[in-house]
Order: C-alpha cells, then structure tokens, then sequence
C-alpha cells in the first residue's frame, strides 16, 4: 500500500483554502449610534505620509465630536485641517477634533479637514484596504477600512460610493 493522496484530494483542498482566504471588501457605509460614515477612502502613496478622507452623518438629537483615530498601517493619525493663506497651502492639526452636528454631516475631504496617516509603514497601494479606528466622545470607537483610490485621486472611485 503506498501513501498517495487520494485522487482530487489536491484539488479540493485548494479549494477549502481559497474559499477561507479573506475576499477584498469594498468601501462601505459603517452605521453606529446614529452616525453614518460613509465613503472612507485614502490615495495610493509611496511615502511615508498619507490621507484619509470619510463622511460622517449624524442622525441624532445630539452633537458628537471625532476626536482621534488609529490604524495598524500608520506609527500615528492626526485629524488635520488645510486652509490656503497667500497661496500657500497651510496644514495643522486639530488637537480638539471635530464636531459632527445634531442632523448634520462633517465632511473630511481632499483641500479641507482630513486625516493624516504620518509613518506609514508601507507604501498604500491602489485597490487595498486600511484598517482604520475612529474615536467619538459619544458614539465611542467605530471600525471602517480605507479604500485605496489611485494616487492623486480627488474622489473615491465611483464604485466604491454605493453601500454595500
């Protein structure tokens, strides 16, 4: 008696492995405690520096306010805000974060408030997610993954725009 594998037994486990791997997910809407995050996006980089863009919507009564983020990808986030003077693009950070109002929308966006990715630990490439935490003072800590959009993209790509 020898000790082949059964015929297909190859095939079939290359199958189990595969339909066990982690499928890419695509840009999502991320519902928690009344604020809807919609769109989380990023640009490819190839530097050490990149930016995360995300709508939140607040349905409720209440304000809440973003007030710090984190992700595996990066030594450390900043909520950022760019403003022109002169015609020079300044950026600083935000120490107090941002407000989400009562019914209103807060819009972290290329040219205007963002996040910054400072240390990345590699490069962002097009097509892949970043793991990102954002810190509410109400609605507490809320998971979204960043798609990645083509380097100098000024929008996510449109497909990644629709909820899944």
């Amino acid at each position: 008696m020898t000790n082949r594998p059964l015929p297909g037994v190859a095939a079939v486990l290359a199958l189990l492995t595969a339909a066990m791997a982690p499928a890419p997910v695509a840009a999502q809407h991320v519902r928690v405690a009344g604020l809807t995050l919609a769109k989380p996006w990023t640009r490819a980089t190839a530097g050490k520096v990149g930016a995360g863009f995300v709508a939140i919507t607040n349905a409720g009564t209440s304000p809440d306010r973003l007030l710090s983020a984190t992700s595996p990808a990066a030594n450390k986030v900043e909520i950022h805000t760019m403003t022109m003077d002169g015609g020079i693009m300044r950026m600083r950070p935000l120490p107090d974060g941002i407000a989400v109002p009562a019914g209103g929308t807060t819009s972290l966006a290329p040219g205007g408030n963002h996040l910054m990715l400072i240390g990345l630990k590699a490069p962002l490439v097009e097509g892949t997610l970043v793991p990102l935490t954002l810190n509410f003072a109400t609605a507490g800590p809320v998971k979204v993954a960043l798609k990645v959009a083509a380097a100098g993209a000024m929008a996510p790509a449109p497909g990644d725009q629709q909820a899944k």
